[in-house]
């Protein structure tokens, strides 16, 4: 195996995260929600048009927050793709609600909003569609079950920070969005989150739950002259330390943008024709959205050749990977009733989906190699 090997990963440094690092050690406060917490919480409010944003510790603890903002309680149901990170479905499964695993649409592997009305019961509360890849749902259809149904609509858009639907920005359709800053994501801290807040109602509450169920924030404001226990919660903000390496990389977004957005198009581009060749499927893109170019992935004929493909790419020491496997067929989903057959294109995707090797960081040569070692099959 050739000694450089190309990661399937590589975190990028965008130029001030070491500077600001010093700043926040400098200031002497490294708790939570300090200057740069306050800065970067302002640029993805302004740059999003959201009402309000909290940074957390990751996005999972988002998507924890949004749960108890909805009061999902035990015996609620929620609709869920099956093909997402775990993430997603224990935001709700932690409050005792059940997930009712939706299948994808065969284009963009997102929820297939044709199938929403079907698995719509009277305990149905919530929506939490996935903008996979960072690629929008159909977003307009699933507002519009949600709003037959009464439903509130939660977006995982983990994947789709700065994309867009309709020239609307993803995490601003539904009443929360929830943002994941983690070490793969096209901007990071290592670890990190936030919660995007489009419902004002929500503001208020969403503080408290963030800030360990009490007031602290109001206080802080000089809106009470002390705090206390108000509500329940945990304790979901991440440092300033996190929070300064994020905002040196939301600050650099364009420029971040640009160099994955070239990535994303010379693999389109230079794989188009063997693709079409072998019977592999290149990602789709609707009309009218803006992705993310989160990442680059291949659709093979089947296992076999997935398998083949992932073997033959790391012998060369380049690292490709496969993605999600169906929830409702995990131990946990088949105790909630799944079953083979019930999300059939998603039970197909997973076993032929394979990502390439991309990074903001990625230089010509390495991908020149990753896309010459593709055509050599």
């Amino acid at each position: 195996m050739p000694m450089d090997l190309i990661p399937f990963n590589r975190p990028f440094l965008a130029g001030n995260e070491q500077e600001y690092l010093r700043q926040a050690v400098d200031s002497g406060r490294l708790s939570g929600d300090g200057s740069f917490t306050q800065r970067a919480s302002a640029l993805l409010e302004s740059a999003l048009g959201v009402k309000k944003v909290l940074l957390t510790t990751s996005c999972t603890h988002a998507l924890d927050m949004s749960a108890m903002l909805l009061d999902l309680q035990p015996g609620d149901e929620v609709i869920v793709p099956a093909f997402t990170f775990v993430s997603t479905v224990n935001a709700f499964v932690l409050r005792g609600a059940r997930p009712v695993f939706a299948d994808i649409r065969p284009d963009t592997l997102n929820l297939d909003a044709e199938h929403l009305e079907s698995l719509v019961t009277e305990r149905t509360k919530a929506i939490y569609p996935v903008h996979y890849a960072g690629v929008g749902c159909s977003m307009e259809a699933i507002l519009s079950a949600a709003k037959r149904h009464h439903l509130q609509v939660v977006e995982d858009n983990a994947h789709g920070l700065f994309a867009s639907y309709h020239g609307q920005m993803l995490g601003t359709f539904g009443a929360l969005a929830a943002q994941s800053f983690h070490e793969t994501k096209n901007f990071t801290c290592g670890e990190g989150g936030a919660l995007l807040i489009n419902d004002p109602a929500l503001v208020e509450r969403a503080e408290i739950i963030r800030e360990k169920g009490t007031n602290r924030s109001r206080f802080f404001r000089g809106q009470v002259d002390k705090y206390t226990w108000v509500d329940m919660g945990s304790s979901y903000l991440p440092s300033e330390m996190l929070a300064a390496f994020l905002l040196a990389q939301l600050e650099a977004r364009n420029e971040i943008q640009r160099r994955r957005r070239v990535i994303w198009e010379r693999y389109d581009t230079e794989l188009a024709q063997w693709a079409e060749n072998n019977g592999v499927r290149r990602p789709v893109i609707p009309a009218g959205v803006e992705q993310a170019y989160h990442m680059y992935y291949l659709l093979f004929p089947g296992l076999a050749e997935r398998t083949a493909f992932i073997q033959y790419m790391k012998e060369r020491g380049i690292m490709c990977v496969f993605h999600y496997l169906p929830l409702h067929l995990s131990p946990m989903g088949l105790g909630f009733g799944g079953k083979e057959g019930d999300c059939p294109v998603t039970e197909d995707i997973s076993d032929r989906l394979v990502r390439l090797p991309f990074y903001t960081g990625m230089s010509a040569e390495e991908q020149g190699r990753v896309i010459g070692a593709v055509k050599k099959i």
